[in-house]
């Protein structure tokens, strides 16, 4: 690739991230031959700083695509900001009073938390972000998961995180869901975190998948769940003819 200007060139570094999703440096160094390795990381650093492209160990990562670890959590908190909020005040209405809880991480539910009132529950988390809307709720005893920060996600992973969460049961678990597709069920980018949510799901009386509608006929690395392991779906819209017949052959309400 030939650019003219460091404008230029790094306007083409966010083009072929964006093309493949995920790049490795030695593939960066190929597309740009006569920069040093010194400018590229340059470039890498400022373009992750713009959160144009996000950088990974040995490369870098489009914010488009889920490919090895979940998005900033930050970005996906500035899309689809009105299908987040219509999830989050049906979701709400699920929840039973005086109940035991468990918030997944991510944006939706993080909206979820914003939107609950200050009545008794007990809830637990692994979410940063869900604890500090739940701070200022007096009736809500909240519990966050320990373990290993995703930076990401802000979110907290690990096998501590897996234990404990084993130890303890939950009536409703109210889950994130980064991508869903038919053939493959609910997936995410992180095998931390799907590994976490099989937990959950296990522990818990009632599982409530948080999905906006740009998540369908999406594929993510690391698959968590199928169809059949949830029981209601809150979605911001109606679901194409052929997942809303899949959710029907499942049992699984959708909402």
């Amino acid at each position: 690739m030939a650019a003219s200007s460091v404008d230029d060139r790094r306007e083409q570094l966010v083009q072929l991230v964006n093309s493949e999703g995920s790049v490795s440096f030695q593939q960066i160094k190929q597309a740009f031959p006569d920069v040093s390795d010194m400018t590229l990381r340059t470039d890498l650093k400022a373009l992750d700083a713009e959160r144009r492209i996000i950088r990974i160990h040995g490369g870098a990562r489009s914010v488009e695509f889920v490919i090895g670890t979940d998005d900033r959590l930050d970005s996906r908190n500035l899309r689809n900001v009105d299908a987040k909020m219509e999830i989050a005040k049906k979701a709400v209405s699920l929840i039973r009073p005086n109940s035991t809880l468990f918030l997944d991480s991510g944006s939706t539910t993080t909206a979820l938390a914003h939107e609950m009132a200050d009545e008794r529950s007990l809830v637990f988390s692994n979410s940063i972000t869900c604890a500090t809307e739940l701070a200022r709720l007096n009736n809500v005893d909240t519990i966050v998961v320990g373990g290993n920060l995703n930076r990401y996600s802000m979110s907290l992973n690990g096998s501590r995180a897996v234990d404990f969460i084993k130890s303890l049961n939950f009536d409703q678990l109210f889950l994130g869901v980064t991508s869903f597709h038919p053939h493959c069920g609910f997936s995410c980018g992180s095998d931390e975190e799907a590994t976490l949510k099989r937990a959950c799901i296990k522990q818990a009386e009632q599982v409530i998948a948080l999905m906006d509608s740009s998540k369908i006929g999406r594929r993510s690395t690391f698959q968590f769940c199928d169809l059949s392991d949830i029981d209601v779906l809150v979605t911001d819209a109606d679901l194409p003819a052929d997942i809303a017949q899949v959710c029907a052959s499942a049992g699984v309400k959708v909402l």
